[in-house]
């Protein structure tokens, strides 16, 4: 049997392809959109992709399972567990508690554990070619290391009205009946890692065992104590913000995201054409570089969503595409470069992409507006915005600035005032950037804090230690 991880570093996501050696055949669960991937491990295996499956209608990221079926044939398998109102809207087989697919000798067989949502499975491996008892768990958004997927994501993000206390008794049902009843020895391999939205405190330890949660999980006490209050407090207590993309991900999820076939190879763009295409307001220009370049000059009204391992994130903090759907013409130092960013951005959705160019040579140009942090306190200005979580707030910000969320200030603009300039500051300044750049693109006036909080932070310090001397 082999059992391969695909880890996406962008969505701290996980999907997994099972696939049995003898017979050449593979399941893939919670795959992405950008597929590939899946493709590559089943063709240096010598295996076709035959089930492709997922543990529920997720928020987080747009699901590859019906862009998969349809490149490889795989027969479609969905839970048909969570009533009436979680059922998916497209085709495939349903899985209820206790179904199966099986390949060759190995048997992953559909768990329901409702909690992070009511249709919620997790999926039992059993290699028939060793033992005729499950040896591993993929526990999707179920158990995490070290935590436990939130049951308070339909109420943030999908529009749920207190829906996260069912969720919460339901995760304890699930864990009393379901999880705690396996062996201890049975290997878990959870959907997320540390840095996901989907819970609050996951480890970065890729799997765990049974056993090992039963004894040093958070959670451990109060089902040994049988306290379902308890559990139910600490549960929903501290969660983190959710983005507002969430909603929009659980809407094409249930529905079925749009197939996108085989993707051509973006082109680059002569400049010229770009030009007149922003002077004409048909595409959206997006500034792949750190803040830092930026700040020295960027193309008029365009999004700086930089590159590296949280592309993705941020891009669905400042694109929506189901209000804007204007293509994206991307700053990339070649092709390849411009399709792996194009990758990550198919994750969450976000498809149209006409092209790139390598340089801002021939675009119209900006320089992005800052104050300095001793400047801060004589400056005029509207509103001093933290876009940070809601911990991070917490923990110590500057006198006078409301939070909100990088993340949900495009779903929240009857928050922000009509007229007069807007100061954004993050920790550093990379969300920052992200967040100014998409008002700016909607016609605000936005200046950034430099170095935001933690120069702030820094500037406050000297200026004590000033005093002191």
């Amino acid at each position: 049997m082999l059992i391969e991880r695909i880890y996406d570093e962008d969505l701290a996501q996980a999907s997994f392809l099972i696939g049995c050696q003898r017979k050449g055949e593979a399941v893939v669960i919670d795959p992405r959109r950008d597929i590939a991937v899946y493709q590559a491990v089943a063709a240096a295996n010598g295996m076709k992709i035959v089930a492709v499956t997922e543990t529920h209608i997720h928020a987080d990221y747009l699901s590859g399972t019906r862009e998969l079926a349809a490149a490889t044939g795989a027969t479609i398998y969905v839970s048909g567990e969570g009533g009436a109102d979680w059922q998916y809207r497209f085709e495939g087989e349903r899985l209820h508690d206790g179904d199966a697919i099986t390949i060759g000798n190995i048997t992953v067989q559909a768990v329901h554990t409702p909690g992070h949502t009511p249709e919620h499975l997790s999926f039992l491996v059993t290699d028939g070619a060793f033992s005729d008892q499950p040896g591993y768990l993929l526990s999707g958004d179920f158990v995490f290391s070290g935590d436990l997927g939130r049951p308070d994501l339909l109420d943030e993000a999908a529009g749920g009205v207190d829906t996260r206390f069912a969720g919460a008794k339901q995760m304890f049902a699930s864990l009393r009946d379901k999880f705690l009843t396996l062996p201890d020895y049975v290997q878990v391999h959870p959907g997320h890692g540390a840095g996901s939205a989907c819970g609050k405190a996951l480890g970065a330890v890729p799997s765990t065992t049974v056993g090992y949660e039963r004894l040093y999980s958070w959670w451990g006490p109060y089902l040994v104590a049988g306290d379902e209050e308890g559990f139910i407090n600490e549960l929903l207590d501290g969660q983190p913000d959710a983005p507002a993309y969430f909603g929009r991900m659980k809407r094409q999820n249930r529905q079925g995201p749009a197939i996108m076939g085989e993707r051509a190879p973006l082109q680059e763009l002569p400049a010229e054409s770009v030009a007149h295409d922003l002077a004409d307001n048909t595409v959206t220009f997006v500034d792949t570089r750190h803040n830092t370049e930026v700040h020295e000059g960027t193309v008029l009204g365009s999004l700086n969503i930089p590159a590296g391992k949280s592309v993705a994130t941020y891009a669905a903090w400042a694109v929506d595409p189901e209000r804007d759907s204007r293509p994206l013409v991307l700053l990339a130092a070649d092709q390849d470069e411009a399709q792996e960013y194009w990758d990550h951005l198919v994750r969450v959705g976000i498809d149209a992409v006409s092209g790139y160019v390598t340089g801002l040579e021939g675009l119209p140009l900006s320089t992005p507006r800052l104050v300095q942090p001793e400047e801060l306190d004589g400056f005029e200005s509207a509103l001093l915005l933290d876009v940070r979580a809601r911990s991070e707030h917490t923990a110590g910000h500057i006198p006078g600035s409301p939070q909100l969320h990088g993340g949900r200030v495009l779903w929240n603009l009857d928050q922000l005032p009509a007229e007069g300039t807007i100061v954004t500051y993050c920790q550093s300044g990379v969300r920052s950037s992200v967040v100014a750049s998409a008002l700016r693109h909607e016609g605000y006036d936005v200046v950034e804090l430099d170095g935001s909080y933690l120069g702030w932070v820094a500037q406050q310090e000297s200026r004590e230690s000033a005093s002191i001397r």
